[in-house]
């Protein structure tokens, strides 16, 4: 029941997020390049780990994970998609 409620949570914050970013909401444009990031710093170990061992499968993946995470992160931090989510005059 523990784990259940765990990834209810997190699936409730992903959504949550999601939601945000349909809305164009600054703050939650923030929150999900922090997101980005911390799952670029969580997938640092295990690319090392696997980059030490020669595990050509796990580097991909690793290294995937992290290039997705990197390309996010940078949209979400581009020039025009910042005007995007600026406040609108009404």
């Amino acid at each position: 029941m523990v784990r259940n409620t765990g990834f209810l949570l997190m699936a409730l914050a992903g959504g949550a997020v999601a939601y945000g970013l349909r809305k164009r909401n600054n703050i939650t444009r923030h929150i999900a390049m922090l997101i980005a990031i911390a799952g670029i710093v969580m997938l640092v170990p295990p690319v090392s780990a696997a980059t030490v061992s020669a595990n050509v499968k796990l580097l991909a993946f690793g290294g995937l994970g992290i290039i997705i995470r990197v390309i996010v992160a940078w949209y979400l931090a581009r020039a025009d998609v910042v005007e995007e989510f600026r406040p609108r005059s009404t």
